[in-house]
């Protein structure tokens, strides 16, 4: 359930892959209103992180909350790797 306590929390922390890399700070949460509850979280992939890299420099990435395995003092998602496009 997403509480102001939760959100101020979370906001601001680091993130890593569960194979530790690290994607970068959590900068906003997107809340289902009528659910009430966390449906994605939105991270700056700090420029030379592993997802900086993935995403090719976007800035405000979306995480949907269902990757997130663990919140503590850092946040910890499922693994992402990209897949070569096909020509």
């Amino acid at each position: 359930m997403a509480t102001e306590e939760f959100y101020s929390k979370l906001v601001g922390k680091d993130m890593f892959t569960d194979k530790g890399m690290y994607c970068g700070k959590i900068t906003d949460i997107e809340v289902d209103l009528q659910r009430f509850r966390v449906r994605s979280v939105i991270v700056n992939a700090i420029r030379g992180s592993y997802l900086h890299d993935l995403v090719g420099g976007q800035k405000g990435v979306i995480i949907p909350y269902n990757m997130v395995k663990a919140v503590g003092d850092i946040v910890i998602i499922k693994h992402v790797s990209a897949s070569p496009l096909e020509e």
